[in-house]
């Protein structure tokens, strides 16, 4: 029998339409494949980009190496195509009964690796952690810049969700405004907050924890879950156990327990879902209002496996053909070879 579920957070309401429910081999996909030629973003093509804004390079006891040179593990550069402009005031303005305002902005590239073969699946645990204190240090720079209100930090991988090159990146984009999706969710984390003195994320955490059936994995620091009401099959959070608002204030070892679990989340996928194209993305709290009770920062991702078609787009409701507890069953049960199976 079909469900409707609602979002505990946001309100929104899905179908899970148990009548349609598909197995991971039912969804026919596009698989994330490399398809070669020329790529800006390999080793040895540093020229190639825009001056980078950052880089980690090993230290091998020589002088510091120059940069845009090669050398570097995980390296950031500005956009060669932004959606947003770093230079000039923020204009705010009306045009009759409309608003507007000048697009003020930040969008950088975050490579994770030199090498193009590589996934973000594929790269050492100590290497994802580099690629999430990259993503720190940007945040933290770029927060002090007071035109802007939230920073976000996604991850497009594979041409179905969305990327227009091969070579394993994310982006950042700052932005001037708050978006409608992180307004509605600090919005129903508020009210939730405000009726029951306490942060529904961690009562989510709770709750899924000692029941289990949507859990997929966890470590000291996360949880891995489907959401009780997710929007698209295999959908999936990360979710640090302790309440925290902002990415960007974590300590080391909550960075070295998220790459951890994100390399365990991706290599599930790959091996349940036959290497899925996915959107990954973080939401954390606006930047300059960092530290907030009622909010709690997280990861999102979600596979292309099916397409939003006229019914999403004119109610805004979802059809998810998978029910949650199946998908983290797949997941869960998944055998994937990390440092802390293999030999077991």
């Amino acid at each position: 029998m079909p469900e409707l579920r609602k979002d505990p957070i946001v309100g929104r309401w899905v179908i899970i339409s148990t009548d349609r429910a598909k197995r991971p081999t039912d969804f026919l996909r596009e698989r994330f494949v490399h398809k070669g030629g020329f790529c800006p973003f390999c080793y040895g093509n540093e020229t190639k980009t825009p001056p980078e804004i950052l880089a980690y390079r090993p230290s091998n006891g020589g002088p510091p190496a120059q940069p845009n040179t090669p050398g570097w593990t995980v390296r950031v550069v500005p956009n060669k195509f932004p959606a947003l402009g770093i230079e000039g005031s923020l204009n705010r303005q009306a045009e009759g009964m409309f608003d507007k305002v000048t697009g003020i902005g930040a969008h950088e590239v975050i490579i994770e690796s030199p090498e193009h073969l590589e996934t973000l699946a594929t790269l050492p645990e100590k290497r994802i952690e580099d690629v999430l204190w990259a993503y720190r240090d940007r945040i933290l720079d770029l927060k002090q810049d007071r035109r802007f209100r939230y920073i976000l930090i996604f991850k497009n991988h594979g041409e179905a969700a969305g990327a227009s090159l091969e070579h394993p990146h994310g982006q950042l984009i700052a932005l001037p405004i708050l978006p409608k999706h992180i307004v509605e969710e600090l919005e129903g984390a508020k009210q939730y907050y405000l009726i029951k003195e306490r942060c529904v994320y961690c009562d989510i955490i709770r709750q899924e924890t000692e029941a289990g059936v949507r859990i997929i994995a966890e470590n000291d620091s996360f949880v891995t879950l489907a959401p009780y009401a997710p929007r698209f099959p295999f959908e999936t959070w990360v979710m640090p156990k302790r309440h925290e608002s902002a990415f960007e204030n974590a300590s080391s070892k909550t960075y070295q327990d998220l790459a951890r679990a994100l390399k365990q989340l991706l290599m599930k996928s790959d091996r349940v879902l036959d290497n899925p194209a996915y959107n990954l993305v973080i939401h954390s709290a606006p930047i300059q209002d960092p530290a907030l009770d009622h909010f709690h920062w997280h990861i999102e991702f979600m596979p292309k496996l099916t397409k939003t078609a006229g019914f999403e787009w004119g109610t805004g409701f979802y059809i998810n053909p998978t029910p949650p507890e199946e998908a983290a069953r797949f997941l869960r049960e998944a055998r994937v070879e990390t440092p802390q199976t293999v030999g077991k």
